[in-house]
């Protein structure tokens, strides 16, 4: 299950960095970045199922070093799942009021959430590793 739980992680962000780069370069939210934003979610939430899955399995054992960063990729993980959520819903919402002032304000939002997600991918990744 691991190898899955990887490439749906991995996939996850390049979708998701499809998404919030290109609204940002564009400087202004569209329905497309929002899909991107979506699949993003899905496979950060079905690696993340999965990698939970494993975890309870213990298929992987990580000890040391390896163990505290999979505990911070644990709590990061699950702020960045649920900010995933929050800034796919907020996206919906400027898009259906339609106002230019929020489109065009949106991506600073989007960095945040995508900086954030940063953090529980490479603790995942480094803790992964070091196990």
């Amino acid at each position: 299950m691991l190898l899955p739980a990887i490439i749906l992680i991995t996939s996850a962000l390049v979708f998701y960095s499809i998404g919030v780069w290109s609204e940002h370069v564009q400087r202004v939210l569209k329905w497309w970045h929002v899909g991107f934003f979506a699949l993003g979610l899905a496979c950060d939430a079905s690696g993340t199922f999965l990698m939970s899955r494993i975890a309870a399995s213990g298929e992987v054992q990580a000890s040391g070093a390896g163990a505290g960063l999979n505990a911070v990729m644990a709590v990061t993980g699950a702020v960045a799942l649920l900010l995933m959520v929050v800034h796919l819903g907020w996206a919906v919402v400027v898009l259906l009021r339609n106002r230019e002032v929020e489109k065009r304000r949106f991506h600073k939002f989007s960095l945040l959430v995508w900086g954030i997600w940063l953090i529980p991918y490479f603790t995942g990744a480094i803790g992964t590793n070091l196990g």
